[in-house]
């Protein structure tokens, strides 16, 4: 199960890799996208102003899944770049409603040092809602990063991404990542912006050439129990 704040991370944090995993080991896969993401470009949320663009933005939510590939999506409207304006435990509980219906093993969910408040919140709710007790069915959580929020954290900050989880993707993979971020209309930006297909591309080339390989993306293990 992917757990991601808003509509195109969860191509920005592991687009390629769930093609791949997905395409080579059937992996049953299933996205959570929490909030709407479009409402914060307004000084205040007006959902009502903003109609016509979510509706589009849910549709390109569609497409993104049909280049990709993955199963099955929810998506939920919780106030775009203002997750720290509601309680935590709100967002808790439709994961852990999600969790309760697709009972995964393995949840991917944002890095938890990102400069955005919403992927913040994001990654403190998928830990709080998988608390390590005998009944729970995850048995691992890994992050992602998200190209233009991860990077621009502070440099004096702490919580910066250091990844320890690789998973090597193809050209064909990285093509379906760049072909989904495009389904994005409201998102996709042209070079050298991180959104673009050409930085996408040298981001998996960047990881690829870290471990190896021709392309890669990172991850950091959170947390994994074996032989739980």
């Amino acid at each position: 199960m992917i757990v991601v704040a808003h509509p195109d991370d969860e191509i920005l944090g592991l687009g390629a890799a769930m093609h791949s995993i997905i395409s080579n080991y059937q992996v049953q896969t299933h996205v959570v996208i929490l909030g709407e993401g479009i409402t914060s470009r307004s000084d205040s949320r007006d959902v009502a102003k903003w109609n016509k663009e979510l509706a589009i933005h849910k549709g390109n939510i569609k497409a993104a899944q049909t280049a990709i590939g993955y199963h099955s999506v929810n998506t939920y409207d919780f106030p775009d770049n203002r997750f720290d304006s509601i309680a935590l435990l709100d967002i808790i509980k439709v994961i852990e409603r999600e969790k309760e219906q697709f009972r995964p093993e393995i949840i991917f969910t944002h890095h938890g040092g990102d400069l955005n408040v919403d992927h913040q919140k994001t990654f403190e709710a998928v830990i709080t809602s998988c608390r390590p007790v005998s009944s729970e069915s995850v048995n691992m959580i890994i992050t992602f990063e998200t190209p233009s929020g991860t990077e621009w954290r502070a440099s004096s900050d702490p919580k910066h991404f250091v990844p320890n989880l690789f998973i090597r993707v193809t050209a064909e993979d990285i093509n379906a990542k760049i072909l989904a971020m495009e389904a994005y209309q409201f998102e996709k930006r042209i070079y050298p912006h991180p959104r673009s297909p050409e930085a996408l591309r040298i981001l998996a080339q960047r990881w690829g050439i870290a471990v190896g390989a021709e392309y890669s993306e990172a991850f950091c293990l959170i947390r994994g129990i074996i032989n739980k």
